[in-house]
């Protein structure tokens, strides 16, 4: 790229935050450059992103049936490492950011992190390879960031816990005995943030917790026990970090997805853009924390109990969730059904401790299997 110029590669770049992150990008113009966007489906949106940036690669199904001479086709892997991308922005779902993102690092390069799943299933080679290659994994979900940024210029022995804040989601006042009713569109009526589906049912079941303690163990090198959840309703108080001597430190905004993706992008700078409002406490006028429920929201001790087991556990644990929640929005399984398919799926795995990537696919495979014939059995 040209002096002073980010080369920027979108993975996931026509769901919700591959949206948002080439919206912050076309505020820079000066300062980055879309060199590859990858997608599965979305063929409008993904043919105005390439019309609009003009990427030089792009990663599509080639049973979209779209063609785009202008652009050269490559593997999220091959883009990963192309010598153009000065940085990996992986906002994809599920298993798929998880070859690039590793190939990403062990290149040299930062990756932007939007996905759960990649650090949750495979959080030990991620930061092996970062360690090794001396690149930054940079978090972009607004909790991890919101820690990132309270532990900039702190001493690692002097912290005392993490402390991530949780919405509650759609039904965080329902009667839990109404939870068996609940329909998809309820569950996707989040009160604070707008996301993608899969991520809004699991704020609801607040398995999108129990996720990010995982990750956070593997961002900042701390045991689980040293990781909390507390309800916030909201959402203006991003996370927490108490440190030995008493002191909490709080990172607080609007939420805004904007704010971290820019941040993660600007690293160590803080750029100013237009497109974020400020966050006005006087209006506000009071915010609230409380505890969790847990009889709630069993998937949030079911995900971190897998995450204290390690091995295989997470990336089972990952897998039969999606499987889960792609079913509870077809309509077929309840609400409550997500939970105990993810549970059941669990008792049957048979962990492999310190797994190769190989491994962590074949767990992967596997969970989505199980789950499907969980589900099976249930009907």
């Amino acid at each position: 790229m040209g002096r002073g110029v980010t080369g920027v590669a979108v993975l996931g770049s026509t769901g919700s935050i591959g949206r948002q992150t080439l919206d912050v990008i076309s505020s820079f113009p000066e300062r980055f450059r879309v060199v590859a966007i990858s997608a599965r489906s979305s063929r409008d949106v993904f043919s105005s992103q390439v019309h609009r940036f003009e990427p030089k690669l792009i990663s599509l199904d080639e049973r979209s049936g779209l063609h785009f001479p202008e652009a050269r086709r490559a593997s999220p892997e091959e883009i990963a490492v192309h010598p153009d991308v000065d940085i990996l922005v992986v906002a994809t779902t599920g298993k798929a950011g998880l070859a690039p993102a590793l190939a990403a690092l062990r290149a040299g390069k930062p990756v932007a992190l939007a996905n759960k799943e990649t650090l949750v299933m495979a959080g030990a080679l991620l930061t092996e390879a970062a360690r090794q290659s001396g690149a930054s994994l940079r978090p972009i979900d607004s909790e991890h960031s919101a820690i990132w940024q309270c532990l900039w210029g702190e001493d690692h022995a002097r912290i005392g816990k993490l402390i991530l804040t949780a919405s509650g989601g759609a039904f965080r006042d329902l009667p839990p005995e109404q939870l068996q009713h609940v329909t998809p569109g309820q569950a996707l009526a989040h009160p604070t943030w707008n996301m993608g589906p899969k991520i809004t049912v699991d704020s609801a079941t607040l398995f999108n917790k129990g996720l990010e303690v995982i990750e956070a163990r593997w961002l900042f090198d701390l045991p689980l026990d040293q990781i909390e959840v507390v309800q916030h309703r909201e959402s203006i108080v991003h996370s927490l970090v108490e440190f030995t001597d008493g002191s909490v430190k709080a990172q607080l905004g609007v939420p805004d997805m904007r704010l971290p993706i820019l941040l993660s992008l600007t690293y160590p700078d803080r750029s100013t853009t237009p497109q974020t409002p400020a966050l006005d406490l006087a209006a506000l006028g009071a915010l609230h924390f409380g505890r969790i429920d847990r009889d709630r929201y069993p998937l949030l001790g079911i995900a971190i109990e897998a995450g204290r087991r390690g091995g295989t556990y997470p990336a089972a644990l990952a897998a039969a969730d999606e499987t889960a929640v792609h079913h509870f929005l077809a309509g077929r399984i309840s609400f409550v059904d997500i939970a105990q398919i993810v549970e059941q799926v669990l008792e049957k795995h048979e962990s492999v401790s310190d797994p190769s990537l190989d491994q962590i696919i074949a767990a992967d495979e596997w969970a989505r299997k199980a789950a499907e014939e969980t589900l099976t059995s249930r009907v």
